[in-house]
C-alpha cells in the first residue's frame, strides 16, 4: 500500500481494490513502527484519522447501492487520501506547536484554509510533523522535539525547516504532506530527502492559519513522490482566500491536465553564477545527467547570468528576521502559550516567558530583526536589503525574456551530519543559496530529485515566472517519465 501514489491509489479506491480504512490503517501502522527512528511527527491524529476514514467509507459504500452512482461527480477525487500538515499549519483541536517550547500547550481553535480545503476534499490528516522551530533553521536541528533525520542516513539531517515532512513522505509514512517555504524550507529538505516538492507563488496558496515566520516570504508548499500527486493537491488547495489579505485572485487551472505536454521548444536558463569551481563535481555530473535527460525531451538549454543572485543570501537574512521579530512579539506570556512561572512583574513575565519559551536560533533572529529595525539602523539596512530584493526579481524577469525556467540545484550539498553546521549559523545559512532568491521574488519553484551522490540524494530545481506551476509541473513529470530516481525507497523502509 505505501508504495502507492495518490493517483494509484484514488484508482483503487475507486475500484474498491481496498477502502480509505485500509489506507489510513496502513499508515497509521508505519508510523507506529518506523517513526522512533525518524522523530518526524509531533503529533498523530490517529483517532481522528480512523473515523474520518471510517466515514468516508461509508459513504462510499452508500453510493454503490445507489442507482445514479457516479463517483467523479459526488466525490472529490482526493476523497479519502491522507496527509501530514507541518506544525505550524492551524489544526482544529489538535496541538500547533510550531516546534517551539513557547507553543507546546497551544490547541488551535480553527483551521488553516489548506487544512479546511482538504477536509472538505475528504483528504484524511494523519499527523502533525515536526520542524524547525518557527520555521527558522535548514537542518531541523532547531526543534524543541529533538531533531529529524534523514531516511536515507539516520546520521545526517533531513533538511529543514519543513524536515518531518519531508522524511515521512521520504520514508512512506504519508503520500504525501504540507510545508512551509520561507527561504528553501520545502524544497531544500526534498532535495535531501530524494522527493519532489513545489513551492508555489506567493499569494497562490493562503497563508491563513499558518502562523507567520516571515510574511512577505512564507509560503505553503507541498511534498509527494511525484509531480502528478502534487497536481493533484494543488489543483484542490489554491486559489483566492478572502482571509488572507496576500492571496491573489487568478484563475485555478486543472494542474493535471498539462501534465503530458510534449518539453519540444522548451528553453532552459542556466545561471553563470550558480555553476561555480567550488561545487562538487560528483554532484554537478549528476545534475548534468539530469539536463541531458531533459534535452533529449526536447529541450535546449542557454546560459544566463542573475547579476545579484550572490546578494540574496545577505538581503534574507536581513528581511526576515525584521519580518520574524514583530512576527514573535505577539508571543509574551500573557495571551496564549508558554508563560513563566511565579513572575515577580510584568517585565519579568515578558522577559522570562520569551527567555524560557524560544530556542536559540529563534533568539539569534529576533535580535537580528529589531537591530535593522531600529532608529539608525533601518536606512542601513531594512531599506537597503529591500532595494537589493528589487534588484533580485528584476534579474529574474530579465531572465525570463529569454528563457522558459531556469534549472539549478536545489541545495549545494547532499545531506550532511548532525552538528556539522549547528554552530556556524552562516554556513548553515548558506544552504539556502540556490533558494532564497526565489522566495525574495515571490516565484515558483520546484524540487525534484535526480540521483544519489556518496549514498544521499540529489535535487534539481527549476525555477519558474509568476503562476506558471502548471509548466513546472509538466518538465517535472515528463522528466518523471524517463527516469525512476523518484520511485527509490531507503532500504531499511521499503
Amino acid at each position: 500500500m505505501h508504495r502507492k501514489t495518490i493517483s494509484q491509489l484514488i484508482a483503487g479506491l475507486k475500484k474498491r481494490e481496498f477502502s480509505c480504512s485500509d489506507i489510513v490503517k496502513s499508515y497509521i501502522e508505519r508510523i507506529k513502527k518506523f517513526d522512533n527512528q525518524l522523530n518526524s511527527f509531533i503529533t498523530i491524529t490517529e483517532a481522528d484519522a480512523l473515523i474520518q476514514a471510517k466515514i468516508i467509507d461509508d459513504k462510499l459504500s452508500r453510493s454503490d447501492h445507489s442507482q445514479n452512482h457516479n463517483y467523479e461527480d459526488r466525490y472529490h477525487r482526493l476523497t479519502g487520501i491522507p496527509v501530514a500538515y507541518k506544525d505550524i499549519f492551524c489544526t482544529q483541536g489538535v496541538k500547533t506547536s510550531c516546534g517551539s517550547k513557547m507553543l507546546d500547550n497551544f490547541i488551535s481553535p480553527y483551521d488553516a484554509t489548506v487544512v479546511e480545503r482538504l477536509r472538505n476534499a475528504n483528504c484524511v490528516m494523519l499527523g502533525k510533523t515536526n520542524m524547525d522551530e518557527f520555521a527558522m533553521g535548514s537542518s531541523n536541528e532547531t526543534s524543541y522535539y529533538g531533531p529529524v533525520k534523514n531516511p536515507w542516513n539516520l546520521a545526517k539531517v533531513a533538511g529543514g525547516s519543513s524536515g518531518g515532512s519531508a522524511a515521512a513522505v521520504a520514508a512512506c509514512l504519508t503520500p504525501a504532506s504540507f510545508g512551509t517555504d520561507t527561504g528553501g524550507s520545502v524544497r531544500q529538505p526534498a532535495a535531501l530527502c530524494g522527493i519532489t516538492a513545489l513551492k508555489p507563488t506567493y499569494g497562490l496558496i493562503s497563508r491563513y492559519g499558518i502562523a507567520a515566520f516571515a510574511s512577505s516570504l512564507d509560503q505553503a508548499g507541498i511534498f509527494a513522490k511525484t509531480a502528478e500527486d502534487i497536481a493533484l493537491i494543488l489543483s484542490t488547495v489554491a486559489g483566492f482566500d478572502d482571509k488572507d489579505s496576500t492571496s491573489i485572485a487568478v484563475a485555478i487551472p486543472d494542474y493535471t491536465k498539462t501534465l503530458t505536454t510534449p518539453l519540444a521548444g522548451l528553453k532552459i536558463g542556466l545561471p553563470k553564477e550558480y555553476f561555480t569551481a567550488s561545487l562538487d563535481q560528483d554532484i554537478v555530473n549528476t545534475l548534468s545527467a539530469a539536463i541531458k535527460e531533459l534535452e533529449k525531451l526536447g529541450a535546449t538549454t542557454k546560459e544566463i547570468s542573475l547579476p545579484n543572485s550572490h546578494l540574496a543570501i545577505p538581503a534574507y537574512y536581513v528581511i526576515a528576521p525584521a519580518e520574524c521579530s514583530s512576527n514573535l512579539s505577539r508571543y509574551d506570556g500573557v495571551r496564549y502559550g508558554y508563560r513563566c512561572q511565579q513572575p515577580l512583574d510584568l517585565n519579568d513575565l515578558f522577559t522570562r516567558s520569551r527567555t524560557e519559551g524560544f530556542g536559540d536560533e529563534v533568539k539569534r533572529r529576533i535580535m537580528i530583526g529589531t537591530y535593522v529595525l531600529s532608529a539608525g539602523y533601518y536606512d542601513a539596512f531594512y531599506l537597503k536589503a529591500q532595494k537589493i530584493r528589487q534588484l533580485i526579481k528584476n534579474d529574474f524577469l530579465t531572465a525570463f525574456n529569454d528563457v522558459d525556467v531556469i534549472l539549478s540545484l536545489t541545495s549545494p550539498t547532499v545531506a550532511f551530519n548532525f552538528g556539522e553546521k549547528a554552530q556556524d549559523p552562516v554556513n548553515m545559512y548558506l544552504s539556502d543559496i540556490y533558494t532564497v532568491s526565489v522566495n525574495l521574488a515571490g516565484l515558483p519553484g520546484v524540487s525534484v530529485p535526480v540521483g544519489f551522490n556518496h549514498n544521499l540524494p540529489v535535487g534539481m530545481q527549476l525555477i519558474g515566472n509568476y503562476f506558471t506551476e502548471a509548466q513546472l509541473l509538466n518538465i517535472a513529470h515528463q522528466y518523471q517519465q524517463v527516469t525512476d530516481w523518484h520511485t527509490n525507497i531507503p532500504l531499511q523502509f521499503a
